[in-house]
């Protein structure tokens, strides 16, 4: 296994991580669509989360990019 494989390993983790986190409402319900509030604004850490998650979906795609050259 060379570098890439390693990187594209740890950012799907991370990127499981973070996807997981990312709340919408309180409750279940509300992740199934059951809420009737809409966000259209990020702020504090949710903004944060959600620009980790971009980079690491980046950083994940770069590297699965990277290992297909590699081989």
């Amino acid at each position: 296994m060379n570098i890439w494989n390693y990187i594209t390993i740890v950012s799907v983790v991370l990127l499981i991580f973070l996807i997981l986190i990312q709340t919408r409402g309180a409750s279940l319900g509300a992740g199934l669509g059951g809420s009737g509030e809409v966000n259209t604004i990020r702020r504090g850490s949710d903004k944060t989360i959600h620009q980790l998650t971009i980079i690491l979906v980046i950083i994940f795609a770069a590297s699965i990019l990277m290992t297909v050259v590699a081989s």
